[in-house]
């Protein structure tokens, strides 16, 4: 569980948030419900984001904010800052993913190496590092790639054996296939919408089978899991666990899961996304 985060309230297309000693208001897509609470004169809110009519937004400052800031989930830590886009630079709710991925690891009892595709700011290439795994960073950003780095080196593995990879995924997935590489174990983590290192139209329904059959030639002939991760709304896990099920066409357990996160509020629960895993029965 999260000590440096939480969401304290929900409504009216916003959750207002606690990130460390920071409190945050942004949209989502998902607070379809009334908010019992007036958050933009929530004591201590330190910024909200504002959309614009005619696309994207702003943060807005009613305090000072810092440049960047630490938050720790259990002995891991990671940079968080005001993004583009409403972000800052972590999912939160990839908790249960985390600790899934770190616990196969640690118990496959072998060198488990780890290809982590849209791998953005790096939570789960730290993740799986701290694990004992090998990792491939690979994300189409430079600016995400060094983030990444930086997360390795606040959780203390700058020795850890990662590679840090600025390319377009399914190029780099091509390239890796015509090499001969090999993983262990797959991390996607798409876009609903994006570009590619030289401006490759990205849509996640037209492209993500495709992709999960081209990455099935790089896994191993003892693979330990494959997972997928998606927040574009209206595709649901067990799209992608089918997707799972057609391509890979491996012995072992396929499902699919929402992702969620507690609030301080009576029994409400925010949703987060889903995932779909696939894990070898043999490890």
């Amino acid at each position: 569980m999260w000590k440096d985060y939480e969401i304290i309230a929900t409504g009216d297309g916003m959750k207002l948030e606690r990130w460390k000693d920071v409190i945050l208001l942004r949209p989502d897509p998902q607070v379809i419900w009334k908010s019992s609470i007036n958050m933009y004169d929530y004591k201590g809110l330190a910024a909200y984001y504002e959309r614009h009519n005619t696309g994207g937004g702003e943060w807005k400052y009613l305090k000072k904010v810092p440049s960047s800031w630490t938050v720790s989930w259990k002995d891991l830590k990671f940079k968080v800052c005001l993004m583009g886009f409403k972000h800052t630079g972590l999912f939160p709710e990839q908790e249960k993913n985390w600790e899934m991925m770190m616990d196969l690891i640690k118990k496959s009892g072998r060198e488990i190496s780890v290809l982590n595709l849209f791998g953005y700011t790096g939570a789960a290439t730290v993740a799986c590092a701290k694990a004992g795994a090998s990792v491939c960073h690979v994300d189409a950003a430079k600016n995400m790639v060094d983030r990444c780095k930086e997360n390795i080196e606040l959780s203390g593995l700058k020795d850890a054996k990662v590679r840090y990879i600025v390319d377009d995924c399914k190029k780099f997935v091509e390239r890796e296939i015509r090499r001969g590489h090999k993983y262990d174990a797959i991390i996607m983590d798409p876009p609903s919408y994006g570009r590619g290192t030289n401006g490759e139209l990205w849509k996640l329904e037209d492209s993500i089978y495709d992709l999960v059959a081209l990455c099935e030639q790089v896994l191993s002939d003892k693979p330990l899991f494959f997972l997928i991760n998606s927040y574009t709304t209206g595709l649901s896990g067990v799209v992608m666990e089918n997707i799972l099920r057609l391509t890979l066409k491996r012995p072992g357990e396929y499902k699919s899961y929402d992702l969620n996160l507690p609030t301080l509020e009576n029994g409400v629960k925010l949703p987060c996304g889903n995932s779909a895993v696939y894990i070898n029965a043999t490890k």
